[in-house]
């Protein structure tokens, strides 16, 4: 694991939940730690050292959400952001008033819940600015520019969404389920979306360079580029 890499605890008591964020987290390059309770949050956080926390309101066990939010600010300014069912006012106004930066509603699509999250680690300067850089392709995240070349591409925001999946994992072959689920947050879905967006995507890469985007038969889409020689 890179030591480099933001952390972010996860507590969550569904250990389906906690699996599904330490996956979606994990490929985006997060150290993840899951806990189902709060009991031990003095210990997780000195052995951990968490850059950002996922908190479930309700927990069965131990401490409640608030509870331990507001343990975790007696010992740090990190970012926590609830995830709950509630959708009650009063669950939202008390979350914030221990110093939650946000509150995310179950059930929630994994790609805005990620999103959310790189704007909190951004915020609280947990996360540099993004530039990637593939090929003669660059994608300043700060920014949301996509270019190739000198050419800036007039991407909309699901094709600016693939390609920049595609740069993160370039080389990579990545199927059209892992494709929905990192750009549209769910994999049980048409694959005819991904489809259709690859191909506008590839139409816009291919007015400025030969074609980067690959169809591996049965299998997915992978993002090939020769090596930036500037």
């Amino acid at each position: 694991m890179n030591g480099n890499a933001p952390r972010v605890l996860v507590i969550d008591d569904d250990p389906f939940m906690c699996e599904a964020l330490a996956m979606a987290l994990g490929s985006e390059g997060y150290e993840v730690r899951t806990e189902q309770d709060g009991s031990s949050i003095d210990a997780s956080f000195a052995g951990f050292r968490p850059s950002l926390a996922l908190v479930d309101l309700d927990l069965p066990v131990g401490p409640d959400g608030v509870s331990i939010t507001r343990r975790l600010r007696a010992m740090s300014d990190l970012p926590v952001m609830f995830v709950s069912g509630s959708t009650r006012v009063e669950d939202r106004l008390a979350s914030f008033k221990v110093g939650a930066d946000d509150f995310l509603v179950k059930p929630f699509s994994m790609a805005e819940l990620l999103a959310r999250v790189q704007t909190l680690l951004r915020r609280s300067k947990a996360l540099p600015d993004k530039v990637l850089e593939v090929g003669d392709i660059r994608i300043d995240d700060r920014a949301h520019i996509a270019r190739r070349g000198d050419h800036v591409l007039p991407l909309r925001n699901l094709e600016y969404r693939l390609l920049y999946t595609f740069c993160r994992h370039a080389g990579q072959v990545l199927s059209k389920a892992q494709l929905l689920d990192a750009v549209w947050g769910f994999a049980l879905s048409d694959p005819n979306l991904v489809e259709v967006h690859v191909s506008h995507l590839r139409s816009k890469l291919e007015q400025h360079g030969p074609r980067v985007i690959k169809t591996i038969r049965s299998v997915g889409y992978v993002l090939e580029v020769e090596p930036s020689t500037t």
